[in-house]
């Protein structure tokens, strides 16, 4: 029978300045030093109200079962993510829960024997965004239960992030509106916004210059910004970790690799270890590995100088499109996560991240090009021999690969201007005969 405690979060600056403001408080920077807010628990009081033994097992009899919001991945972990919202305000899909996928086969052939994929694609809308939005959201829901005056909820995307916003507020009755850079996303992720009745805004921009005007138009018009500079997203995105080591009976990985672009997830995954750490569930950090394309890699070139000269880059086309940021929000706490977590921060070039990506596939992936960024980083790091062979390896993968098909048939079909696809598998057109089709199968199986 668990205790009926109350507890509390606020916002605080994650620069270290004083003030705590509420979180029902329409504010995402330091009213001092301008840097990011994040979300602070009140961890003595948790670890009053439960030892670490009952917490994983208060964590353990929730997950994935149907008394509400609890099944939830993220709302599973109300007490440390957000408790602040009542139970009736929660809009959720039951988001979280998703597939840690033991990579035998590709772990085989890179020389990695206990590597693992943690799918966060196979959630409501195809992406880990999902995780991040049913908090955001859900406060948004709050504060106009409290009669606050919010007429929408906007968001710059690169795709994914206008996806899970208008999906959450289509359910929670609310109006979304999303930036987007035209030209610049998949068919695939375009649609979602549009099915799901967001007011979508096709802007001759890139990411960054979206989100330029995004912040603009939030802040003269009480419209509540919804991108991962609000750290109410990290709070949902940061369960992740605590997942991971759900899954693994409560043991701690070696290294984890995430895909880095606005560079939330490196921060929100850091921050669940940390809380873990502070609430006694876990006893040892992982190593924390940010894998960045090379067309867009600011935290990457700031790696390579110690972190001493941080300055944003004009971000290049990338095939991995979703982290096609040169001015990254988070990358201040990013950093602070990698010094913390003896973090390496590595590249991934347009052929790289292809072939790598092609290469998850035909071991029975089907992953999105972002997720090639972080595949093509581990074989990289393998090959230095800086990831051994007996490290229990996570690879983050952040989307479904279904919403990137026009990526895909192009590399099979050597369409993608500097890429080699060493993995090409195309159809073979054959007249309808029977000598013809056992020829060209017991031609491929002796290729192999």
């Amino acid at each position: 029978m668990e205790k009926k405690e109350t507890f509390n979060a606020w916002f605080q600056c994650a620069g270290g300045c004083s003030g705590k403001y509420a979180l029902n408080e329409i504010i995402y920077r330091c009213p001092n030093c301008g840097g990011l807010l994040e979300v602070c628990h009140d961890i003595e009081k948790l670890k009053k109200a439960h030892s670490k033994e009952e917490w994983k097992h208060i964590f353990d009899d929730r997950y994935k079962r149907t008394d509400w919001p609890y099944g939830s991945g993220v709302w599973g972990k109300k007490e440390i993510v957000c408790p602040n919202i009542a139970n009736e305000n929660i809009v959720s899909t039951y988001e979280g829960g998703s597939n840690l996928f033991w990579a035998e086969r590709l772990g085989k052939e890179i020389g990695v024997n206990d590597l693992w994929i943690k799918q966060c694609g196979n959630s409501h809308t195809g992406s880990f965004k999902d995780l991040g939005m049913t908090v955001l959201v859900s406060m948004v829901k709050q504060m106009q239960s409290e009669g606050k005056h919010i007429p929408a909820v906007a968001c710059a995307s690169t795709g994914d992030t206008s996806a899970s916003l208008a999906a959450y507020c289509a359910i929670g009755s609310m109006q979304a509106i999303v930036f987007l850079p035209r030209n610049k996303v998949s068919n695939a992720q375009l649609i979602q916004p549009l099915a799901s009745g967001a007011l979508t805004l096709s802007l001759d921009t890139d990411f960054d210059g979206c989100m330029k005007i995004v912040q603009e138009i939030c802040a003269k018009n009480n419209i509540y910004l919804a991108n991962s500079m609000n750290s109410l997203r990290i709070e949902g995105q940061k369960t992740v970790s605590y997942e991971i080591v759900q899954q693994f009976e409560w043991e701690v990985p070696d290294t984890i690799i995430i895909p880095g672009g606005n560079l939330g997830n490196v921060a929100a995954l850091g921050k669940g270890f940390l809380e873990m750490e502070a609430l006694g569930i876990i006893s040892k950090r992982p190593r924390i590995i940010c894998a960045q394309a090379a067309n867009a890699n600011p935290l990457y070139k700031s790696y390579l100088t110690g972190f001493k000269d941080t300055k944003p880059v004009r971000a290049k086309k990338t095939l991995a499109s979703a982290i096609q940021i040169g001015n990254p929000v988070s990358i201040n706490k990013a950093i602070k996560v990698l010094k913390e977590f003896n973090g390496i921060v590595e590249q991934a070039t347009e052929d790289e991240l292809a072939n790598a990506s092609a290469h998850g596939d035909k071991t029975g992936l089907y992953n999105c090009p972002h997720t090639g960024v972080a595949l093509a980083v581990l074989f990289k790091l393998v090959k230095k021999d800086v990831i051994k062979s007996h490290e229990r390896v996570i690879v983050i993968s952040t989307a479904h690969g279904l919403k990137f098909t026009e990526f895909k048939l192009k590399y099979h079909e050597n369409r993608i201007k500097n890429v080699t696809p060493h993995h090409a598998n195309l159809p073979i057109a054959l007249p309808a005969k029977y000598d013809a089709v056992l020829d060209a199968i017991n031609r491929a199986i002796d290729d192999k």
